[in-house]
């Protein structure tokens, strides 16, 4: 194992897609969504086991968040889980985490990942890190890992690479785009030359930083401020002064669309960011009739294409339906068509506008 080489996963969303299962208090990133016997933050971090080293693995979460970090991965430092007093999107989640590496480390040679993401083939994964840890550490450059796409997707962002520009796997970066309409998508999947955006991201601490300095000057120096305290015992209070001072951007926006040294891999896994209730369907193991079931006393008569998530003791009985996403709790049941499923937001402001905070 590297021990230049650290994991940095980032665990602090609400998950809201994942409504009613996935709540603001617990939300998706603890939660077996995919019925596995192990929640999607313990999946994550098992993945990265097996060829980083547990103290160089870090999770970056909200500050609700630490204790359910703490009883989900006992073995992990309890100085590796970094609570953020605000959300602020990404970039300041990992200015914060870049700089106390650095300060840790000069060489730290970083993989930044999402919690919440379904991969198969972890042997390929673990391969196509190797593969950007190895380029990052001799030269400055992002990388990012891209799907792929099957399929015209309109939820995710997509990147455009050159397709004449391989050099050890990697490809040099175009153009980012956020989630297209459906006719974009059409074009972006029969083009040839996008991939999904996995948000999947590899560079040093020091180049990123440096990408900060020059990008985002204003966010660098509100950071500067607070690195004496990091890694010190007065480093909470210094965060939670320096996210009040903090702008609320993604790193895609920050850094990666403004930076003129960004590359992709195209990833040899199969993955899936696991963010709407469709993306779990298609990860779940199908009866038959292409229904997907999540609960030990769930009966489907007459059903097909359905996901079926129950996690209480009742019985749950689901017949002559089809395509429809039924997510049972023990306050609260959802029922909607799968094609809805981008609405499940709006249902849940409206659940707010009845009932207040109480099935947040």
């Amino acid at each position: 194992m590297n021990h230049n080489t650290y994991v940095v996963i980032m665990a602090g969303g609400i998950g809201s897609r994942f409504w009613p299962m996935s709540r603001s208090s617990y939300p998706k990133q603890f939660l077996d969504i995919l019925n596995t016997g192990r929640t999607l933050l313990q999946s994550t971090y098992e993945r990265f086991l097996n060829f980083v080293p547990n103290e160089n693995i870090y999770i970056v979460t909200s500050d609700e968040y630490t204790e359910i970090v703490q009883d989900q991965l006992p073995s992990l430092l309890k100085t590796n889980i970094i609570g953020e007093p605000e959300r602020k999107n990404t970039a300041p989640c990992i200015a914060l985490i870049s700089l106390k590496l650095r300060k840790l480390n000069p060489e730290a040679n970083l993989i930044v990942t999402p919690s919440d993401h379904m991969i198969e083939n972890e042997a390929a994964f673990k391969e196509d890190c190797l593969t950007a840890l190895n380029y990052t550490a001799v030269n400055n450059a992002f990388i990012t890992l891209g799907i792929k796409p099957t399929y015209a997707n309109t939820g995710y962002g997509y990147i455009q690479f050159e397709k004449d520009s391989n050099t050890n796997d990697l490809y040099a970066v175009r153009r980012f785009t956020e989630k297209p309409n459906k006719e974009t998508a059409v074009e972006f999947f029969t083009d040839g030359s996008y991939l999904w955006n996995s948000g999947i991201f590899i560079w040093k601490a020091n180049d990123i930083i440096n990408a900060f300095r020059l990008y985002m000057p204003e966010m660098f120096n509100v950071f500067a401020c607070g690195i004496i305290d990091f890694n010190t015992p007065t480093e909470r209070a210094a965060v939670k002064h320096i996210y009040k001072h903090c702008e609320s951007i993604s790193i895609d926006y920050a850094v990666l669309e403004k930076a003129t040294n960004v590359h992709v891999i195209p990833a040899s896994f199969i993955w899936s960011d696991l963010g709407t209730w469709n993306s779990a369907w298609e990860s779940f193991e199908k009866d038959n009739a292409q229904n997907a079931v999540a609960g030990n006393n769930t009966l489907l008569v007459d059903a097909n294409g359905c996901i079926v998530h129950s996690t209480d003791k009742k019985l749950v009985v689901v017949g002559g339906i089809n395509d429809l996403i039924v997510v049972n709790t023990p306050d609260a049941l959802l029922i909607c068509r799968k094609e809805n499923e981008q609405q499940i937001k709006e249902y849940l402001s409206k659940v707010k506008e009845a009932k207040g905070e109480l099935y947040l």
